[in-house]
């Protein structure tokens, strides 16, 4: 029931509300889905307090994003917070998160991976990501942070900003959530047409393409997710092969496949996860 939540919108009432124990944070946007879901029930068992985070953060949205228009749905997030077991949202203004303001606020670099795959697309969303998820870091002070994995990029960043600051957060990751048809759940698919609806599985049949032909080598995994990306007629803002933690892929390791596009107004963007074979 939504009358077990705590709702906190400043530091001062964050910390009146966090108990003793282990902390753990789910960082969300709002417009939450069962994707969301699953990263809170992740958490739940993790720590004695479970802290879902609900801030549409405007430095992470380059001029002409859909900042404005991003869906914002907190009532029924408060349902969804409830019903997965947490014990704290916080909910904080723009103010709480950027008292300085936000053209004066110090930024966190992401540093040479954060101009690469999404960064070269939306060259100031990381240093955005970063920032925020750093001033919730230092706001909640959680012992545990849960992030998805469709993300991973930003998956990756996190943990190499928690490690490099010394932050003392273990960063974890869990697995995208789909609908039936593969599609990776996004707030964002709610802007996708019924015809772009049908056309967007295609991204993670290509991304199982690709893994599938894993054991043939580099090559070959990107022209199997390149054939099925092509027959569906879908613009590609990339399609990269790299090892897990973004590097250059080794073959006999781990390696993930990327992929971004643009299906209509959305952009959406899928990763799949496999052992790399020398083909």
């Amino acid at each position: 029931m939504i009358s077990d939540l705590t709702i906190t919108r400043t530091r001062e009432e964050l910390d009146a509300s966090r108990g003793d124990g282990p902390v753990v944070l789910v960082p969300t946007m709002g417009a939450l889905h069962d994707g969301h879901v699953q990263l809170l029930k992740h958490g739940r068992p993790l720590g004695d307090t479970l802290v879902a985070s609900i801030f549409v953060n405007p430095t992470q949205f380059a001029p002409g994003e859909d900042f404005e228009e991003y869906p914002r749905t907190f009532d029924a997030d408060l349902e969804r917070c409830a019903e997965a077991g947490v014990d704290i949202v916080f909910a904080p203004t723009v103010d709480t998160m950027y008292p300085t303001g936000l053209d004066t606020t110090v930024m966190v670099d992401p540093g040479p991976l954060g101009s690469v795959l999404e960064g070269a697309v939306r060259p100031t969303h990381f240093r955005g990501v970063l920032t925020v998820v750093a001033k919730l870091f230092g706001l909640v002070r959680p012992d545990v942070a849960v992030f998805g994995e469709k993300d991973y990029q930003q998956l990756v960043l996190i943990r190499q900003m928690a490690q490099a600051l010394c932050l003392g957060v273990d960063v974890q990751g869990c697995p995208t959530v789909r609908e039936a048809d593969g599609l990776a759940l996004s707030s964002r698919n709610a802007y996708l047409s019924s015809d772009q609806r049908q056309q967007a599985p295609a991204l993670y049949r290509a991304l199982r393409a690709g893994a599938a032909a894993a054991a043939d080598g580099p090559d070959a995994v990107l022209a199997a997710a390149r054939r099925v990306v092509d027959d569906a007629s879908i613009d590609l803002d990339y399609l990269a092969l790299t090892d897990s933690d973004l590097g250059e892929p080794v073959p006999g390791q781990d390696a993930r496949l990327l992929v971004a596009a643009r299906i209509g107004k959305p952009r959406l963007i899928d990763n799949i996860g496999f052992t790399l074979g020398s083909g």
